[in-house]
């Protein structure tokens, strides 16, 4: 794992738990909050980002099933877990 997601994983890389649980996701890619009323949409990568952050918390782990799903380089799917997390944030949080 790379320093930046090594440091952004010890804090808050993600969204909190609460947060990410309560976010409805559609397969088409619809992702609606029922707290804030906000939604977007959302790519297959950043769909799976968000369904794996829901069941498992630790990001190392996340970016190596996305590796695994997506037939990248665990380094490239870090990549696009930390990206998208910023997204994410600015988004829902």
């Amino acid at each position: 794992m790379t320093n930046r997601a090594r440091s952004e994983a010890s804090g808050e890389l993600l969204l909190p738990a609460d947060v990410l649980k309560r976010l409805a996701l559609s397969d088409s890619g619809f992702v609606f909050d029922p707290v804030t009323g906000d939604s977007f949409s959302a790519n297959a990568t950043a769909l799976s980002i968000i369904r794996h952050a829901q069941h498992e918390r630790d990001a190392r782990r996340i970016a190596e099933a996305l590796a695994q799903e997506f037939d990248v380089g665990t380094a490239e799917a870090e990549r696009e877990l930390i990206e998208f997390s910023g997204v994410l944030r600015r988004v829902v949080g």
